[in-house]
């Protein structure tokens, strides 16, 4: 078991301070594979024994114990691009891709829970409320159909990028109850992670797609949906967050399917007049 699944497993039955130890263990395991319990203890504002006690509830013999398993999981989780490019070459790239992207799917899809499935929803398909995705570079390309998609299902829908000046004023313009899809994946990118806990402060009801139920941008999340993201190569995979985001999509045009018709109708009714799409 790593020690994410270790911490999934007792995130009910952590206290606060020992949470915030969590909390930074996934959002920064160098910082616990690299550093001191003092340096731990200050990253998630809390003592060394609280540090020393949470490895102890995961299971370990004490706080080496915990960072030789983050350590060794750094080596295969979060080696950087750089690193795994120098690596031997795969064999059968296009097998091992098959395998490690059908368990993406089926991982990230089978670990849906339908009571926050249900939430995210009735969130995205309730036209009072308009709706924001903010993504991290990797993700952008998934946030963007995801926002297309959406856009096309119902009014209201936007993607937050560009400058930090411009999500900062999209940001502070949400009104509470307004919806923010925040999708990133670890190493998690400073400005998301800090855009995503402002809208919260705002009132904004904010669905995590992402890699842990402790990542950053799950804390106070209305739904959170965790992917899987293996690959053999030296980039994380993409396609369990999109067959996520295709779920999404799929449940919110069920949930509209008359005004969502009718708006589809005048969409294609416009490419058809402009002659926008080539014919067959």
């Amino acid at each position: 078991m790593t020690v994410d699944e270790r911490i999934v497993a007792a995130k009910d039955e952590l206290p606060p301070a020992e949470r915030r130890v969590a909390e930074a263990v996934l959002a920064d395991p160098e910082v616990v594979a690299f550093g001191t319990v003092a340096q731990v203890a200050s990253r998630a504002s809390t003592s060394g024994p609280t540090v020393v006690r949470l490895a102890g509830r995961l299971g370990f013999g004490g706080f080496a114990d915990l960072q030789d398993a983050i350590r060794a999981e750094l080596g295969e989780r979060l080696r950087p691009a750089t690193v795994r490019i120098r690596e031997r070459p795969v064999h059968d790239a296009v097998g091992r891709t098959l395998a490690a992207e059908l368990e993406n799917v089926h991982a990230t899809l089978e670990a849906v829970e339908p009571e926050a499935f249900g939430v995210a929803v009735g969130l995205l398909a309730s036209r009072r409320r308009s709706v924001r995705l903010l993504s991290g570079d990797a993700t952008h390309g998934v946030a963007h159909l995801l926002s297309s998609s959406l856009g096309q299902l119902r009014a209201g829908v936007e993607l937050l990028d560009g400058s930090e000046v411009r999500v900062a004023r999209d940001i502070a313009v949400l009104t509470p109850g307004d919806v923010v899809v925040a999708i990133d994946l670890r190493r998690y990118e400073r400005w998301v992670v800090a855009a995503a806990a402002e809208a919260r402060r705002r009132g904004a009801e904010v669905v995590a797609v992402t890699d842990s139920a402790l990542s950053p941008l799950a804390v106070g999340a209305s739904a959170t949906f965790v992917v899987t993201a293996a690959n053999p190569g030296p980039f994380d995979s993409h396609v369990g967050t999109l067959a996520m985001a295709n779920a999404l999509v799929a449940a919110v045009a069920g949930r509209l399917r008359a005004s969502a018709a009718a708006r589809l109708d005048r969409i294609e009714a416009a490419w058809q007049e402009t002659g926008a799409l080539v014919a067959e």
